[in-house]
């Protein structure tokens, strides 16, 4: 009988770090929305555009492609209208280190690297879930990620600093768990600082003492920023002068982008991502920048209900994107575990399959947009590259014109995009 309940809850943390949402969301769980490309009438203030173009035959290039040496030059019209502009790694090299707010959380940050920095970083979800869990998770399968980063190397320099990004991820998830986006954006200049949420990070969340505040993961966002601050004053540290703390901006996915458009009242911050998520309740929204991105067929977080709903109420400008056949774990690396199928993959291969039958509801939300007819995320990841990556820099002000964000992308990366924006 122990066994069994260690099984049950063995593969419901499984589950739930593939597409938990966060208790307190008011964002109303729903069944997988269907996928269409005729979108439902908007606010008169929302421009709205959907296309359907044919399937590409060729797949993008993903993370594990060596760095591309050259970027666009800023400010050329060819890469204000690229599609594919930053769909690749960029020219920078990318570093990662470890770092503790005062708090107690630990930072994860990945930045610009020295040219010659070479190796990869890897991490494995079961090393953030208590060994009695950890020892049922015997499947020789993937469980985690790899990325192009070398561990403690030297920041790149630059005139005047590199901007930054505060990262802030979902319930039970970790501060690692986009890593496909976090070190991706690093390779293109940005230093991107991601800290866990121990009020509702995966370790919390089982050791029972995850307590659901979600002002505290705020503060856990700007408790990093003052971090990094402290990091730039640093005459003798690794980022001693290398940020940019006047070109700062919050990314955040699913209860994260509840997390970051909270953050964004601060004045220190220019804009922020929003990504498979909604609106917070009460209260009026930053006055600042924002983009939404969601897909189509997320059955935690619906894209229609919630996240349009969120872009027509938050201050202009705005954009927003619905990407066709993508779900809920597109922004985040978990459908690469389980050789493609996500934790329900390594839950399966371990040998707990038969639970997942007995509990269809577990699986189908931890395969959220992990199986067909979710398109791969091989197929999307390039286009979030892209996309986050010319919003921010746009942002920044390194780009004086967004770099292929409207209704043009739809098609480019072999999947339907409907886009949205309000300005």
């Amino acid at each position: 009988m122990l066994r069994h309940r260690s099984i049950l809850l063995a593969t419901a943390v499984l589950v739930a770090a593939c597409g938990g949402s966060d208790p307190e969301d008011t964002t109303p769980d729903t069944t997988p929305a269907t996928s269409t490309t005729t979108a439902p009438t908007t606010s008169p203030a929302a421009t709205t555009t959907t296309s359907t173009a044919p399937v590409s035959e060729t797949v993008p290039t993903t993370e594990a492609s060596t760095p591309t040496t050259t970027s666009p030059s800023p400010g050329a019209s060819e890469a204000n209208l690229d599609t594919r502009a930053y769909s690749e790694l960029g020219p920078h090299r990318v570093g990662v280190v470890t770092v503790e707010l005062t708090k107690g959380p630990s930072v994860e940050i990945w930045y610009p690297a020295v040219e010659g920095s070479e190796g990869t970083e890897t991490y494995d979800i079961r090393d953030f879930v208590p060994e009695a869990i950890r020892s049922l998770l015997t499947a020789d399968v993937a469980a985690g990620a790899t990325v192009n980063a070398v561990r403690d190397a030297e920041l790149a320099p630059v005139d005047g600093g590199h901007p930054v990004v505060l990262f802030s991820h979902g319930f039970t998830g970790i501060r690692l768990q986009s890593s496909f986006l976090t070190s991706h954006l690093a390779s293109w200049g940005f230093v991107v600082a991601a800290p866990d949420h121990p009020s509702r990070d995966l370790p919390g969340v089982l050791a029972g003492t995850a307590s659901g505040d979600r002002q505290d993961a705020v503060d856990d966002l700007l408790a990093t920023l003052e971090l990094l601050s402290d990091l730039d004053a640093d005459p003798t540290g690794r980022f001693a002068g290398g940020l940019d703390l006047d070109r700062v901006a919050a990314v955040g996915h699913s209860a994260g982008g509840a997390t970051v458009l909270e953050a964004a009242r601060d004045p220190r911050i220019d804009g922020y991502v929003s990504l498979a998520s909604g609106n917070l309740t009460g209260g009026d929204s930053p006055d600042t920048p924002s983009f939404f991105i969601a897909g189509s067929l997320d059955g935690v977080v619906d894209a229609q209900n919630a996240t349009r709903a969120a872009f027509e109420s938050v201050a202009e400008p705005s954009t927003l994107w619905i990407i066709d056949g993508a779900g809920h774990n597109a922004f985040d690396d978990f459908c690469t575990f389980g050789d493609g199928t996500g934790v329900i993959g390594v839950a399966e291969a371990s040998g707990l399959g038969f639970l997942l039958d007995a509990q269809p509801q577990l699986r189908t939300l931890g395969e959220d947009g992990c199986v067909p007819p979710a398109v791969d995320v091989t197929t999307t990841f390039p286009l979030i590259h892209h996309g986050v990556t010319a919003w921010l820099r746009h942002l920044v002000g390194v780009d004086p014109l967004p770099a292929g964000l409207g209704p043009e992308i739809s098609g480019t990366y072999g999947v339907a995009v409907e886009v949205a924006e309000r300005s």
